[in-house]
């Protein structure tokens, strides 16, 4: 087939780094900056957090080589793991963690299956994206290593956020 016959591709969803918007109305408004979205795992087993760049494109060291369905028993007997949008805001003391949502996965590497529900990922990361603190389906050991890892990487942003991540976090009575 030529290249005059192909049909045209539509645009339908742009990632920019920038704001969309800086300076002009045209090419590009209403796209998504996920500039300041960060995915965090929390091994649920190993009780240990660690930052995973790859989990914005479901290509992170836990997600590689693994077929993810919406049955969980496909991955039974599998490693159960939180991915956690956290999103960073600024606000005029400096940076602080805005958004921190979480999600459900479980992952057995030996079958090569895990569970996620692919439209619950996406919608806690544009809640987070949207400031939103959602984590109350966590088990409490788990919040507590996400609240630590938080703290570690970054104490003044941690003392900036609302106390509400805090608590919810169970790092303040």
């Amino acid at each position: 087939m030529a290249n005059e016959e192909k049909p045209k591709q539509k645009l339908g969803f742009t990632i920019i780094k920038d704001d969309p918007i800086d300076g002009h109305k045209g090419y590009g408004v209403g796209s998504l900056s996920l500039e300041n979205v960060s995915p965090v795992f929390v091994d649920v087993e190993e009780k240990m957090a660690f930052l995973d760049i790859g989990a914005m494109h479901a290509r992170s060291e836990v997600e590689k080589r693994v077929k993810f369905t919406t049955n969980r028993e496909d991955s039974e007997g599998g490693k159960a793991y939180w991915l956690i949008w956290v999103t960073i805001d600024f606000n005029p003391q400096g940076p602080y963690y805005a958004g921190v949502t979480a999600c459900e996965m479980v992952v057995n590497k030996e079958k090569r299956r895990g569970y996620k529900v692919l439209a619950d990922h996406v919608n806690l990361m544009d809640k987070s994206m949207k400031r939103n603190i959602i984590v109350s389906q966590m088990d409490d050991e788990s919040k507590r290593v996400l609240g630590e890892y938080l703290k570690t990487h970054n104490e003044e942003m941690w003392q900036r956020s609302l106390p509400q991540l805090r608590q919810d976090l169970l790092m303040e009575d």
